[in-house]
């Protein structure tokens, strides 16, 4: 007989708060007598650009701290794969201590990039072979504008599970897809024991059979760490699998874990605000309405258009008079999102300011979860050179009535086309992606060419 330990985390999103508490438990129970084997995995969205530190260094703290967690193997999410750019994600790995498994995304030219695997196989001490495969969300509308290719499950499962058979006794999915895709796997494709899952922030306090498929996972932001106790006969075949989970806030606290973790974010700011970006006139003085306003011209002018629109639960904070940092913009906008450029014809773009104004009240006070979202409310949208009158239902475009037949360009957001309220854009807007740079990126450089900080003057400005 032989008892095999896996832990497990997954969407950890740079909740460094927690790493302290997280890399001890992890550390201790690595080193668990009562068992012959522990093993310890990540499920993806370990990284979030909305903690300082992490959008600094592109990433890289944040493998510095997990190679203190000893994982044996983790693949990525979204918040890896699509918010940072084609580039950053090649060099994210380079020093990390653990492999990275990823079955279903290829570089443009179909070759596997150089820092994943597909799989990865394990023996234990008593000669058990337990296979991992990696799979991300495969987004194909995200990832082929970052110049990836990501494969859909159903195209890279069965070639690979016939690649593996008879080289494994256990079969674990390694997956950030969610627990629906999961649970579609565990239908389809019995070979696997276990999942350990990410990605719908779904706490599975005792994991969820489907079939003869344990899934587990976690919740969000390292609030719980996964457990996994699997026995093994002398045919290194499971007799047993048992999953539970342990939550952060009861583990043991050391006095310096608050410290770490203000230095941490410390460090972060420090590095931010060292990037200068513009230098705003006094009009900007903690007004949204005109950060607002000059942001959509921003949008605009990147995406090539003459409309745009934007929400205004986007901006946590306003801008500022003076010198405005890079700091100042993360903490403004700290969402990974992308502009798109939507074409739509004037029929379907009135249809859009519709669902618009008929959701403005609710959307008001919304509170928004994920899709790329880090504020707490969606707030009201606001447009650039589209008026609206309501009592008419007439939409105007730059002071005329909307032409039905005419085709128009908007500047949007990869998160209006994600979530439910505006189906307008997702079912018939030709929609361009426009990658690598997220939305304060965006900004960031439109401020800075329309108020450039002037030589000698730095010092003299708040």
């Amino acid at each position: 007989m032989e008892k095999i330990r896996i832990l497990h985390t997954n969407d950890l999103h740079s909740h460094f708060e927690k790493f302290p508490k997280i890399k001890r438990f992890l550390n201790a129970a690595q080193q668990d007598g009562t068992v012959d084997q522990v093993y310890t995995f990540d499920a993806g969205d370990f990284m979030d650009r909305s903690n300082p530190l992490s959008d600094a260094t592109n990433g890289h703290a944040n493998i510095e701290l997990m190679n203190q967690f000893n994982y044996d193997a983790v693949t990525i999410g979204n918040n890896e794969g699509i918010s940072n750019p084609h580039e950053v994600v090649e060099h994210l790995f380079d020093h990390a201590e653990f492999p990275t498994v990823l079955a279903n995304l290829r570089e443009e030219d179909e070759s596997m990039p150089s820092w994943c695997t597909s799989y990865k196989i394990f023996t234990t001490k008593k000669g058990t072979r337990i296979a991992v495969i990696g799979l991300t969300a495969p987004y194909p509308m995200t990832y082929g504008p970052n110049h990836w290719h990501v494969k859909m499950l159903g195209e890279v499962l069965p070639n690979l599970l016939a690649t593996l058979k008879g080289k494994y006794d256990i079969l674990v999915g390694l997956t950030h897809i969610g627990v629906n895709l999961d649970s579609w796997i565990a239908e389809k494709f019995p070979e696997f024991d276990l999942i350990v899952g990410g990605h719908t922030h779904t706490l599975l306090e005792h994991g969820k059979w489907v079939n003869k498929t344990l899934i587990v996972q976690t919740g969000k932001w390292g609030r719980y760490v996964g457990d996994v106790n699997l026995t093994v006969d002398e045919q290194h075949k499971i007799t047993e699998i048992k999953a539970c989970v342990h939550e952060t806030a009861q583990m043991a606290e050391h006095a310096q874990d608050i410290a770490e973790s203000k230095a941490l974010f410390e460090k972060g700011k420090q590095l931010l605000e060292k990037e200068k970006i513009a230098d705003l006139p006094a009009l900007f003085e903690n007004d949204k309405e005109e950060a607002l306003a000059v942001s959509l011209d921003a949008i605009a002018d990147f995406a090539g258009t003459d409309l745009a629109m934007l929400s205004t639960g986007l901006f946590l904070t306003p801008f500022k008079e003076g010198i405005l940092t890079r700091f100042d913009l993360q903490t403004c906008l700290p969402h990974p999102m992308h502009v798109v450029r939507t074409t739509l014809k004037g029929s379907d773009l009135w249809r859009l300011v519709m669902e618009i104004e008929k959701n403005r009240h609710f959307l008001k006070k919304f509170h928004l979860i994920g899709m790329s979202f880090r504020g707490k409310v969606f707030g009201e949208v606001y447009y650039r050179n589209i008026q609206v009158d309501m009592k008419t239902r007439i939409v105007y475009v730059n002071g005329e009535e909307i032409d039905p037949e005419k085709y128009y360009q908007i500047a949007t957001l990869d998160h209006y086309i994600l979530i439910p309220f505006f189906p307008t854009l997702a079912v018939v807007g030709e929609n361009e992606f426009l990658f690598p740079k997220v939305l304060s990126q965006v900004i960031g450089e439109y401020l800075a060419r329309k108020y450039p900080i002037k030589k000698g003057e730095v010092s003299g400005r708040k």
